[in-house]
């Protein structure tokens, strides 16, 4: 039997969508190519934007910020020396950009003015920190993306 060229054409043509719709379906339906959203309520997140700013240049502005940095254990998150630690609330977040399934929040119930997040719960890659507290009735956040 002989093919012709526009034969062989339509056979290629053929082979070639077929692959495609096998890659299609194979990213839709296998668990590890899963895509999260960057947050679930981005329309509400956007609208609380102007408030998010002015906490970041209060939190800027103080005398001594929060720092943090890796330690041998995982990471460390120190709150400035001078701070009535009874008076400090608020939430720690760390997010995880590509897998929505690694964030996790703790709740700022300050005893000393460290945090301790444990090798545990940080696997490698990137992170952001954000930390929304409340001192004196002034809201502050600080902000970081790092590299584990």
């Amino acid at each position: 039997m002989k093919i012709n060229w526009g034969t062989g054409i339509v056979i290629g043509m053929t082979l070639f969508i077929s692959f495609i719709l096998y890659l299609v379906f194979n990213m839709l339906t296998d668990e590890k190519f899963d895509h999260d959203l960057v947050t679930e309520e981005y329309y509400k997140k956007e609208l609380l934007f102007q408030q998010e700013i002015d906490a970041e240049t209060r939190g800027n502005a103080l005398a001594e910020n929060i720092s943090d940095r890796r330690i041998k254990n995982g990471w460390l998150i120190e709150f400035p020396e001078d701070l009535k630690l009874a008076e400090v609330s608020g939430n720690l977040n760390f997010y995880r950009p590509s897998n929505a399934k690694l964030d996790f929040d703790i709740p700022l119930n300050l005893k000393t003015n460290r945090i301790e997040i444990s090798d545990e719960n940080l696997i490698p890659g990137r992170w952001n920190i954000y930390i929304h507290w409340e001192y004196q009735g002034e809201s502050y956040l600080y902000k970081k993306e790092i590299v584990y």
